[in-house]
């Protein structure tokens, strides 16, 4: 079990390795393995539980988590979240604010990496949760043994362990955890493909089948983005922010390899930090075989003129604005000498009728309203990317190497 832990860590390891301590049985186990592993490595030790104030037996659950920790002179600190308002999906949200807070801490503490853990019955449980939701490629191939997130490396060495293996190492080092009732409420999904999964064993669908399944998904995703790489480089240009494809070799594309493409593209604009749902997207390319357009996730897609223009909405913005030395739309800097009170905004269809040079630049309108352009109480006095106003420019942060980057990560 410990060679199965310290393989999964790889061969360069962290200088300072967090670990996100839980109290449950799974966390308890990984704490307890991680020190024993690197107790003669020079890797720091620190543990991270995160108190998220939905139960009153939580705050003296991470107590106790605190003084295991300390038992294995491994330094231990708490995070409260209160950020649930009881609107939403609750285990998105709690998920979301658990990962944010033990980023934010991470960096406090000079912590490089960061240890959760996820055993092969989670990896198996968000494959039956994603074929539900009929997941390509990329949503088989389950959750990374590493990843980063926020710029913060996250690790997973249990995921060649199931929650049994860990139970019976934990027995057979007397070491007690907590169990959160949660994961016995059927309301959760999570729960009931638990209870779906233990059903298909017969059938020899186990945990470690499926997680068999996920590696051989994430070869085939892998691949894949990297022939979407290669079609970006020879289809792709970047024009005013918008990805544009030249139409006829973007038609004879695979259907997959199209769908990267576009999702990629609206991913980048769009700053969302994730690809947009598959269904939707494929919705949209199939518009576009048709001759027609679409709107998502704040970005347009149509064609013009034998190309293919993925860009920002116009009404995804309209209403963002930042002083002329700040970041618009997090993509868009002014280069360049701006008067006191100038503000970047969307360039929009009033401020394009402003520009007689417009089309000179190429650009479709539509693409053009969704640029950024420097206004002054109301009024228009640079809109770079339209050929109006020679105050300045504008410089888009991560680029082309952004755009096409981004096609392998996913």
């Amino acid at each position: 079990m410990m060679s199965v832990v310290r393989s999964a860590l790889g061969p360069e390891l962290p200088e300072s390795l967090g670990i996100a301590l839980s109290g449950g049985g799974d966390s308890v186990a990984l704490l307890h393995l991680l020190q024993r592993c690197l107790a003669r490595a020079p890797v720091r030790l620190f543990a991270v539980t995160v108190d998220h104030g939905l139960r009153p037996e939580a705050a003296q659950e991470a107590e106790e988590a605190g003084r295991l920790s300390e038992t294995l002179g491994i330094p231990h600190d708490i995070l409260r979240w209160r950020g649930w308002d009881g609107q939403g999906n609750l285990q998105d949200r709690a998920r979301q604010a658990r990962y944010g807070l033990m980023t934010d801490w991470a960096r406090r503490r000079g912590v490089s990496a960061l240890a959760l853990g996820h055993t092969a019955d989670d990896q198996a449980e968000t494959l039956l949760m994603r074929l539900g939701r009929s997941a390509g490629p990329a949503g088989l191939r389950g959750m990374a043994g590493q990843s980063l997130r926020d710029g913060l490396l996250l690790l997973r060495p249990l995921l060649g362990l199931t929650r049994a293996d860990l139970r019976a190492y934990l027995r057979r080092q007397g070491l007690g955890w907590a169990e959160d009732p949660s994961n016995e409420d059927e309301h959760y999904t999570r729960v009931r493909a638990r209870a779906v999964l233990a059903e298909l064993a017969p059938l020899g669908i186990t945990a470690q089948s499926l997680g068999d399944v996920a590696d051989n998904m994430a070869r085939v995703d892998q691949a894949l983005g990297w022939a979407a790489f290669q079609a970006a480089g020879e289809l792709a240009q970047i024009r005013a922010g918008a990805v544009a494809f030249e139409a006829r070799g973007f038609i004879l594309l695979p259907e997959e390899i199209a769908r990267r493409l576009i999702a990629g593209a609206i991913g980048w604009i769009g700053g969302a930090g994730y690809p947009p749902r598959r269904a939707p997207v494929a919705q949209l390319l199939a518009d576009l075989r048709q001759g027609g357009a679409g709107a998502l996730c704040g970005c347009r897609v149509m064609i013009r003129r034998g190309t293919v223009w993925v860009c920002r909405e116009y009404n995804a913005v309209r209403d963002h604005r930042v002083p002329a030395t700040g970041l618009w739309d997090g993509r868009w800097h002014f280069l360049g000498r701006a008067p006191e009170g100038a503000e970047i905004a969307a360039l929009g269809p009033e401020g394009l009728a402003q520009c007689p040079d417009r089309r000179a630049s190429g650009l479709p309108g539509a693409v053009l309203e969704g640029t950024p352009a420097l206004w002054l109480r109301g009024r228009l006095i640079a809109a770079p990317l339209a050929g109006m106003g020679q105050s300045g420019t504008l410089r888009l942060e991560n680029g082309a190497a952004g755009f096409r980057a981004g096609l392998l990560s996913h």
